[in-house]
């Protein structure tokens, strides 16, 4: 099983951001617990943009989280928020130099 990283763009709708904080938080809480997330944490880019960055055990622990009910609620609490939806794109590592820095 090789690792999955995940990034998730947020473009909040103007003056939406802290709704739009506020819909994924508890979605972040419900996810850290599930098995095979090894990373799932959120970032503000310069622009507003909420960037998530996720780390999975495997693509299959992946897909059962896209399919799962904190990934509704997440996307349900998110109805009128966002000026697009998410740009969510899968990585795959290629580690590189020191195996603890040289991936994610």
């Amino acid at each position: 099983m090789s690792a999955v990283v995940v990034t998730a763009v947020f473009t909040p709708v103007q003056g939406q951001l802290e709704a739009v904080l506020d819909a994924l938080r508890p979605a972040i809480e419900a996810v850290q617990t599930e098995s095979g997330c090894e990373l799932y944490a959120i970032h503000q880019h310069p622009n507003g943009d909420i960037v998530m960055i996720e780390k999975w055990s495997s693509v299959e622990q992946l897909d059962r989280h896209g399919e799962g009910p904190a990934v509704a609620a997440l996307n349900a609490a998110l109805v009128g928020l966002l000026e697009r939806p998410a740009d969510v794109t899968r990585l795959i590592p290629i580690p590189v130099g020191d195996t603890i820095r040289g991936t994610l």
